[in-house]
């Protein structure tokens, strides 16, 4: 078994009493197993979402996601394995506000941590709060291209890279991953942080169009994906929609994941809901305000939310019916395409929620 040697300062300064639970995020070898036991032939890997997060999501794992934050995000995926019960899970992803969920069920209890918000809608006061009550332990903190380049170096298949990513922060002395030395073609002082290949155990991406053998075909920025299909042990595709291979082959341009890293296909249409599926459809600001604004009060508040958004339905189309279904389709696909530029004349203005307004809209 392979010993690492850690940060000291950042794993005395998280507490880590025992760093054997750091290990499987930077195992080479058993990551490079799982790889070479992978399925290299052409077969149908079509599967329902449950039988993917029952197969290939196991309690321990080191899981994230795809997207970023609420844009392309796997979040119905998510609610499964929330379902499903798993519990003592990492996670590991830029940015961490969907941890919050799976910390309140407890299906998450370890963090590799980054930014915790949605951008104009605010900080993620659940995790803070959860983290408060210590119902979640950070095992490293980390920097969006820290992260992003821990992914990149396990997709090229070296042991780490060189960056100047974090060394202006504290975030080298809490992360027990990280290494500030000498530039080594440098006599002059020039610090560099060694920054390792990033493995883990599961990634679940939400993608435009697959087909059945799990060629994943992303329309608009890839953010990290192609980078964590190569590097996670497991990799479950969840799609809008099945295509042929040929559709894929020939009609798709843009970003294609290939079907070797794949383990399962799931058909998932409105599987990134309640976030935003680029040029398909917009996400529901008002969802995300009532999460951040009305949820993040207290833990009452959240339970009430996440009960009758995540509990409360078995799937997606469950969900958008509760976002207000066809007209919430028809209003978010307008919505994206305006974003873009492929629509035009459309007002973005809104029932915006508040503590002392809602409107009971989610478009």
């Amino acid at each position: 078994m392979t010993k690492y040697l850690y940060n000291e300062e950042a794993v005395a300064n998280l507490r880590l009493n025992d760093t054997s639970i750091l290990d499987p995020l930077v195992d080479f070898e058993s990551a490079r197993a799982a790889h070479l036991n992978k399925e290299h032939g052409k077969k149908d890997k079509r599967m329902t979402i449950g039988e993917a997060v029952d197969t290939y999501v196991k309690d321990g794992d080191i899981i994230t996601d795809g997207g970023f934050s609420y844009v392309r995000t796997p979040h119905q995926a998510f609610n499964e394995v929330i379902r499903q019960g798993k519990k003592n899970l990492q996670m590991i992803g830029a940015p961490n506000t969907n941890q919050s969920f799976f910390i309140f069920y407890g299906s998450v209890g370890y963090s590799h941590n980054s930014y915790t918000g949605a951008e104009m809608r605010g900080i993620d006061k659940n995790y803070d709060r959860l983290l408060k009550a210590e119902r979640v332990k950070i095992l490293s903190e980390w920097s969006h291209g820290g992260i992003a380049q821990g992914f990149k170096a396990a997709q090229l298949g070296t042991p780490g890279l060189f960056s100047k990513q974090m060394l202006g922060s504290d975030i080298v002395r809490y992360n027990p991953y990280l290494k500030v030395i000498q530039n080594p073609l440098k006599a002059d002082k020039d610090p560099v942080v060694f920054v390792p290949a990033l493995y883990p155990d599961v990634a679940i991406i939400h993608c435009h169009a697959a087909d059945k053998y799990g060629n994943a075909y992303i329309y608009g920025p890839a953010v990290n994906d192609l980078a964590v299909a190569a590097a996670a042990r497991k990799l479950i595709i969840t799609a809008e929609e099945i295509v042929p291979e040929n559709d894929i082959r020939y009609n798709k341009q843009g970003q294609i994941i290939p079907f070797f890293y794949a383990d399962a296909v799931v058909e998932m249409p409105f599987g990134a809901v309640p976030g935003n599926m680029p040029g398909y459809y917009y996400w529901s600001r008002q969802w995300w305000e009532k999460i951040l604004r009305f949820g993040g009060v207290s833990d009452e508040n959240m339970k009430a939310l996440l009960d009758e958004w995540i509990m409360g339905t078995k799937d997606q189309f469950e969900f958008v019916d509760k976002l207000g279904g066809a007209k919430w389709i028809a209003e978010a696909r307008r919505q994206t395409k305006a974003a873009e530029g492929d629509n035009e004349d459309i007002d973005f203005s809104y029932e915006e929620f508040t503590l002392k307004h809602d409107s009971g809209l989610y478009y």
